[in-house]
């Protein structure tokens, strides 16, 4: 991602973004801690760790979900939301449509057979209660990525990786409020969410961007991933990036979240010329 050609109001909107994120992060830390009892903050001050975030698992084929989205948890997979175009060798067809044997262009491997797919649904319980945020899917919005890419609005689970510039980024990492958000998810009453499994981890292709399939328990991933597995780890991301106009240290996915935040600001501000 070349970063040489931005316009020199980028860096110092970048710096200010960054501070107001990392301020909202030491709010939201402090906040949870005051409201936690306090024989369970001092069990968690013994037994802190950062995990891999590398836990997807196979999925556990069709399974269902009520309570307003207080399911069976498989959220925490890579998870294509129903309706999701899926690319395959004879054209895009919709995610429940496809079947195992079905073969789709990947980035890695070619064309490859669909080796299993699993779906589970989350239904509402009360109509008129929001969904749980926990089964609520990430919204990346057309042309979020690039240039008609997505071509239409990709929903995703939050830990479900999208594959750009090179890497793998769990789409949770890199929600912007702008054109990558936390989707309320009022128009459907019912989610239901689709795995994709090929015999080895690859990149496939939905509405046209390009997305992991489902990684197995113990599978080597197809290509690095990235993601702020603790509140730490983003604060500092959020530090490099805001001293990254005088002192650059930023990294591998530093760069890819502030690149699709300044996209997206620039197009919400182009929407807005256009309105």
């Amino acid at each position: 991602m070349n970063q040489s050609q931005l316009p020199p109001q980028v860096p110092i909107q970048r710096t200010r973004r960054n501070i107001l994120a990392m301020a909202a992060l030491v709010t939201t830390v402090v906040g949870a801690n005051l409201a936690m009892p306090k024989s369970v903050r001092a069990a968690n001050g013994n037994g802190n760790g950062n995990g891999n975030g590398n836990g997807n698992g196979n999925g556990n084929g069709n399974g269902n979900g009520n309570g307003n989205g207080n399911g069976n948890g498989n959220n925490q997979q890579s998870c294509f939301l129903r309706g999701t175009a899926i690319r395959t060798v004879h054209g895009d067809r919709k995610v429940e449509d496809l079947a195992v044997g079905d073969l789709v262009p990947t980035i890695f491997g070619g064309a490859r057979a669909i080796e299993s797919i699993q779906r589970y649904r989350h239904t509402k319980s009360d109509a008129n209660k929001p969904w749980a945020e926990d089964v609520r899917p990430v919204r990346i919005a057309k042309s979020a990525l690039g240039p008609d890419m997505p071509r239409a609005d990709l929903y995703l689970t939050p830990q479900h990786a999208l594959f750009v510039d090179g890497v793998l980024v769990r789409v949770g990492t890199l929600i912007n409020g702008t054109t990558i958000t936390l989707d309320a998810a009022d128009k459907f009453e019912e989610l239901e969410f689709i795995h994709v499994t090929l015999e080895s981890h690859d990149v496939i292709y939905a509405e046209g961007a390009t997305c992991e399939t489902l990684l197995k328990a113990e599978e080597v991933p197809c290509a690095p991933l990235l993601a702020f597995n603790v509140p730490r780890a983003r604060l500092k991301s959020r530090f490099r990036s805001a001293i990254s106009p005088w002192i650059d240290r930023r990294e591998h996915l530093d760069v890819v979240r502030d690149f699709l935040e300044e996209r997206g600001i620039a197009l919400c501000k182009q929407a807005a010329l256009t309105a």
